[in-house]
């Protein structure tokens, strides 16, 4: 069983702070620690749902000690996940990422691994691992890039070398599906429009197709207009990958 601490928003505008246990995909338990109203009231509550969820677990003690008199005691400075990052950047540069050349993006990525959030927050994320993080500024320089450079296209392109590589040779069989993911909105614009959903909305929305091998291995992830039709991005999506 899985267990850990979430955030969600409540109809009155406030931010409530739970523990949720699954097993597997299935929610067997949700503990609603309270709800918070501004930014102090969400740490504490925060801190409380971290010290139930690990309660009884064991920490080092990295408290000052001063082993003699006259000499200052150890103190710690800084912390680094080394090893998960030297993980996630070895699994980026096996699949052939590294060849966009861009360390901001890469970061990006490897971050959103780890901790899924909003490019602002992802500076925070980056400096609890103990990496270097990017401006703001420059994050967002970092996302014109990737539509200057069609960064998608040459991902694309890695993911199909790093299948056939693994694979004897490219694939002769590819696996396509399409899903919806709906917008909160009223009003449509040139992307998000009201379509067929598969969950059953009537919300303006947006249709996303992954192209994958036979092993499962994504090669191509598009979007396309909500009120597309599924066969229409089919024909694109196989054509363009040949």
């Amino acid at each position: 069983m899985a267990s850990f601490v979430r955030r969600v928003p409540t109809a009155s505008g406030a931010r409530a702070v739970q523990i949720v246990h699954k097993q597997g995909r299935r929610v067997t338990g949700i503990e609603h620690i309270g709800s918070a109203h501004d930014d102090a009231e969400l740490a504490v509550l925060m801190e409380i749902a971290r010290q139930r969820l690990h309660e009884g677990q064991q920490v080092l003690d990295f408290s000052p000690v001063t082993t003699q008199p006259g000499v200052s005691s150890a103190r710690v400075a800084g912390m680094r996940c080394q090893l998960l990052w030297d993980v996630l950047s070895g699994a980026y540069s096996r699949l052939g990422f590294d060849a966009l050349g861009d360390e901001t993006f890469k970061a990006l990525v490897l971050a959103r691994i780890v901790e899924p959030t909003s490019k602002a927050d992802t500076i925070r994320v980056l400096g609890e691992l103990g990496v270097p993080a990017p401006s703001l500024r420059t994050i967002f320089r970092a996302l014109a890039r990737c539509i200057e450079r069609d960064y998608r296209d040459a991902l694309a392109k890695a993911c199909r070398t790093h299948s056939a590589s693994t694979t004897e040779g490219p694939a002769s069989l590819v696996l396509y599906d399409v899903t919806t993911l709906h917008f909160e909105i009223e009003t449509e614009d040139k992307l998000r429009k009201v379509g067929m959903s598969k969950e059953r909305r009537v919300d303006p929305q947006i249709q996303v197709g992954l192209l994958v091998d036979p092993a499962g291995f994504p090669l191509e992830v598009h979007c396309f207009e909500g009120n597309k039709a599924e066969c229409d991005t089919r024909s694109h999506v196989v054509s363009g990958s040949r």
